[in-house]
C-alpha cells in the first residue's frame, strides 16, 4: 500500500456557526490541500469533515499517517469510542446519544479501507501541516462569509 501522510483541521466561528476545514494529503514529492465549508455547523462537525474528505479522495487502500489536533476525532477512533457508540445503536456508556452519528460512522467505514494511524498534535503550536490546515479552515469561513 502506498504510504500517505494527511493533516487535517476544522474551524468554526461560534459554535454552532460559519464553518471551515482544510486538509493537506502527502505522498512523496506530491502534495495536494482541499478545503470547504458550511453555513451553520460546530467545529467537531467539521474536524470529523476535514479527515472524512482527505480519506474519501484517496483512490485506493493505503497506509495513512493522519495529524490532527482534534482530540475528539483521534480518541473517539484510537480510543474505540465510536465503535463502541455504534455497537450500542449510537449511544454514549451513559446513555445519552453520540453526537454527528453519520459523520463517525463515515469514518469508521474509511478505517476499513484504509490503514489509518490517528496522531494528535497539539494546534497552534509551529506544526507546519497543522498551521497551514487551520489557515486553510479559517479561508473556507471567510469564503461563507462573503
Amino acid at each position: 500500500m502506498k504510504a500517505v501522510t494527511i493533516y487535517t483541521d476544522g474551524a468554526c466561528s461560534g459554535n454552532p456557526g460559519p464553518g471551515g476545514w482544510g486538509a493537506i494529503l502527502r505522498f512523496g514529492k506530491f502534495s495536494k490541500e482541499i478545503s470547504g465549508g458550511e453555513a451553520h455547523t460546530t467545529n467537531n462537525r467539521m474536524e470529523l469533515t476535514a479527515v472524512i474528505s482527505a480519506l474519501t479522495i484517496l483512490t485506493e487502500p493505503c497506509d495513512v499517517q493522519l495529524f490532527s489536533d482534534s482530540k475528539y476525532v483521534v480518541d473517539g477512533i484510537s480510543k474505540g469510542w465510536a465503535k463502541s457508540w455504534k455497537r450500542k445503536g449510537w449511544k454514549k456508556s451513559d446513555g445519552k446519544a453520540a453526537l454527528n452519528p453519520e459523520l463517525w460512522d463515515k469514518l469508521l467505514n474509511l478505517c476499513t479501507t484504509h490503514n489509518v494511524t490517528f496522531n494528535w498534535v497539539k494546534g497552534h503550536n509551529d506544526n507546519e501541516g497543522n498551521e497551514r490546515c487551520d489557515e486553510l479552515a479559517r479561508n473556507a469561513i471567510s469564503e461563507i462569509r462573503g
